[in-house]
């Protein structure tokens, strides 16, 4: 029960307490105190004193997040514990309260405190900008209003704004009103009519007067621009500008700058230029730029065309208003047109013999430029047989000075140059083509002075030998040769029968084949005569050469190769070696090397024994003839030419090998084999007069045949001379002359025959005084050029004479063996 009394009891102080406890004790402390301020003492308040604050372990709890004040236990003092901002805190809101709680024990006790901070004037008035600009138009009315905007303070009560005040100007007033919640606002009022144009801009300053103590005062500046209306016209520097340009200026150059102003602002003050009421010329010619008023080229600027123009500019603002200037512009001359040649009357073709002063052109000479620029000089080309001849109106004639002579300048281009004097100088030309028309002045001219030609012999009829070719320096018909043949004679017949021309070309043609060994060259004449009128010619002589082909084979001339059987030479057996046996004579009747003979052995009895000369066709011995080498040896020997191709012809040789002149002779008739020793016959007399007489009873008979052989040999022989180019020919010729470089007997040679055409050394030349030495010669002279000299002192012998030789040769030889036997 006690206790239970005690737990109502502490119930009860306990409410007490708490009543005690609902009445906060206030205190105050300014902003901005330092830290360590006293705000107050407790004690008194809590009725207690320091022993018992400190007893009862008295400590501070604050109600916010952060202690600002701290409780000293020994003192009881309430210090400030940190710098207080009051506008940080709590702002505009009045009053601003801190709330804490002190907090005894033994017993329990709690005690609500508010510390009031007070404020202080540490806030300036501000603006929320520094400066404002307001644009009114100048044309605004009077009282018009313009509402400010309010400066801020934090401070509260007296401290915050308490009145505004603005600088000094002649067009607003402040004007400072109260809301209902007593705040203040202010309102620019105008007083003055504003004008841009005089004052485009006012500055004012505003300014904040707090009431606190010192007062402090917060300032914006208020920017007034005066919005422009178009109450302006655009007016020029210059009512009329005077320029000057040279004609010919490039493109986009400067001719003048036009400048307008107009005193409004923006787009009234925003000009624009332009052309007024211009003709075609100046926009053809002119360029104006409409923002910055530049005029400038942009064409081409002629002062023959137009000396000056008149340029009328407008500039127009952004209201509309206009305002006019006028250019002129003087266009000043240069020297930019070169003279003009302007031909009149001109001659094409213009004959070579025209005499000196004929008018060849006819023209004028114009220059478009002034003054010196406009004045001209006419000249022509040096050298040339023509000149000019000034006449009245700037005129000139071109007239010949000098003969003409198309052969040596068949046209002219004649340049005429004209030149004026201004500066630079300026010059022109004209080329005036003239041609020169031919007259027949100059004959045909062969290219060569006389023509050589060849022509092979045994040519095709019309076959082409070469040409001729005549030029005549004049043209046209004048120039037209054609070709003709002079009369002449060739181996005593006409030229034309040989030889031909074409008329219109020139070319030889060879009318028939022609043999080397009958003509070997011959002379014709050309004449070429132009068609001019009248005609001109000229001639030309041609020396045709007939070139040697290799058509004849060589001729034997000894041994005579007629068909009969053939002589034999003898040789006596114990000949030493090259010992001359005969020899092959041959000629060709072609020339050069065609007739360059060789001799070549082609066939022999003994190929060992007998060796024939290459060059002279004579037969020697290699070596010595034996007694075992046989009686009859026949040699066959080729005679060929140095032709190409290369012809030939064989000859037959036979030897008989003796021992002396009658023994062999008899051992070729009794004895056909040859025998080293005669076996004694009783008989032997008799066998040798039957042998005489049949022997001599056979030459008999054999010399009347041999007569009429002869005779009709002779007949084929000289047609076979006549055939072979009358070679003379000759059985029995003991000397032969001829060219040994042709193959043919040259005069050195001289062979002896005797009978059968052996040779005399023998026990027979006791007869040599009795066969007569003659020479084998052609009875015509055309075989040899040289046959005039090479034959001087040989003897020549008819036909006649040489049968009659023949038969002599016979009788003797007959008499000769019937004495032996």
């Amino acid at each position: 029960m006690e206790m239970h009394k005690r737990q109502v009891l502490s119930l009860v102080l306990y409410f007490c307490m708490c009543i005690a406890m609902c009445q906060p004790i206030l205190y105050s402390v300014p902003e901005e105190k330092k830290s360590g301020s006293l705000v107050a003492n407790v004690l008194k308040d809590l009725k207690v004193d320091a022993k018992e604050l400190f007893a009862r372990r008295a400590q501070l709890v604050s109600k916010s997040s952060k202690q600002y004040f701290h409780l000293d236990p020994h003192s009881g003092d309430l210090i400030l514990k940190d710098k207080i901002d009051r506008e940080s805190l709590c702002g505009q809101n009045d009053p601003c309260l801190l709330f804490s709680e002190i907090v005894l024990e033994n017993p329990l006790q709690l005690q609500r405190i508010k510390v009031q901070i007070q404020d202080v004037n540490d806030n300036t008035p501000k603006f929320s900008k520094m400066e404002f600009i307001f644009e009114i138009p100048e044309q605004v009315p009077v009282n018009t209003r313009f509402p400010l905007e309010r400066a801020q303070d934090s401070d509260i009560g007296e401290n915050a704004v308490q009145n505004y005040t603005l600088s000094p100007n002649e067009h607003f007033r402040l004007d400072v009103q109260r809301n209902s919640d007593g705040s203040k606002y202010t309102e620019l009022v105008l007083e003055k009519q504003l004008d841009r144009e005089v004052n485009p801009q006012i500055t004012l300053i505003l300014s904040a007067v707090d009431g606190g103590i010192p007062k402090r005062t917060g300032t914006a500046q208020i920017i007034i621009d005066v919005l422009d209306a178009n109450d302006n016209f655009p007016q020029f520097e210059q009512s009329e500008y005077k320029v000057k340009l040279m004609e010919n200026s490039p493109l986009d150059t400067l001719v003048t700058k036009v400048e307008a102003t107009d005193m409004d602002l923006g787009p009234y003050a925003h000009l624009t230029y332009s052309f007024s009421e211009v003709p075609e010329s100046v926009l053809r010619s002119f360029n104006l730029n409409k923002k910055t008023g530049e005029i400038t080229v942009s064409g081409t600027i002629d002062y023959e065309e137009n000396r000056n123009y008149d340029l009328r500019i407008r500039a127009t603002d952004g209201g509309g208003l206009s305002a006019y200037c006028k250019v002129i512009v003087d266009i000043e001359d240069e020297n930019d047109n070169a003279p003009e040649i302007s031909i009149t009357s001109i001659t094409s073709s213009l004959p070579e013999d025209s005499p000196p002063d004929t008018m060849v052109a006819l023209f004028s000479v114009t220059d478009v430029d002034s003054g010196e620029s406009g004045r001209t000089a006419c000249t022509t080309e040096t050298n040339l047989p023509f000149v000019l001849k000034p006449t009245e109106n700037n005129y000139y004639q071109l007239v010949t000075q000098q003969p003409l002579d198309r052969e040596q300048a068949s046209e002219y281009n004649i340049t005429i140059t004209a030149t004026d004097r201004g500066s630079p100088r300026l010059t022109s030309t004209r080329i005036v083509h003239v041609q020169i028309s031919d007259v027949n002045d100059n004959p045909p001219v062969f290219e060569k002075p006389s023509y050589e030609m060849q022509l092979r012999e045994n040519n095709i009829p019309g076959l082409l030998i070469g040409f001729v070719h005549a030029v005549d320096l004049d043209t046209a018909q004048n120039a037209k040769v054609t070709y003709s043949l002079l009369p002449g004679k060739v181996n005593d017949g006409p030229t034309s029968s040989y030889i031909s021309i074409n008329s219109e070309t020139g070319n030889l043609y060879a009318i028939r084949s022609l043999d080397y060994e009958e003509v070997k060259d011959f002379h014709v004449t050309v004449r070429a005569v132009d068609s001019g009128s009248p005609p001109l010619s000229s001639e030309v002589t041609i020396h045709v050469q007939v070139v040697d082909e290799n058509d004849n084979a060589p001729f034997i001339l000894y041994p005579l190769q007629n068909g009969t059987s053939p002589s034999n030479d003898l040789v006596p057996r114990g000949a030493e070696t090259g010992y001359l046996v005969t020899k092959v004579v041959a000629v060709d009747r072609d020339s050069a090397q065609n007739s360059w003979l060789s001799y070549q052995l082609l066939k022999a009895t003994e190929p060992g024994l007998f060796t024939v000369g290459a060059q002279n066709g004579e037969v020697t011995t290699l070596r010595p003839v034996r007694n075992r080498d046989s009686f009859k040896q026949n040699l066959v020997v080729v005679v060929r030419d140095n032709g190409h191709p290369p012809q030939s012809t064989s000859a037959t040789l036979r030897i008989l090998l003796v021992d002396g002149f009658s023994d062999p002779y008899l051992k070729s008739v009794a004895l056909p084999k040859e025998e080293t020793a005669e076996e004694e016959d009783p008989n032997l007399t008799m066998y040798l007069i039957i042998c005489l007489a049949a022997i001599s009873s056979i030459f008999l008979i054999s010399v009347v045949a041999f007569i009429a052989i002869k005779m009709q040999k002779r007949e084929k022989f000289i047609a076979t001379y006549n055939s072979a180019a009358n070679f003379p020919v000759g059985p029995d010729s003991q000397e032969i002359s001829a060219d040994p470089g042709a193959g043919s007997l040259s005069q050195a040679y001289n062979y002896e025959v005797c009978l059968a055409g052996g040779s005399l050394n023998s026990e027979f030349r006791f007869l040599r005084p009795l066969f007569p030495v003659f020479s084998v010669e052609p009875p015509n002279t055309q075989l040899n050029p040289r046959s005039s000299n090479d034959s001087e002192g040989v003897p020549s012998h008819p036909e006649e004479n040489q049968d009659m030789f023949q038969v002599r040769i016979l009788l003797i030889y007959s008499s000769f063996h019937m004495f032996i036997f």
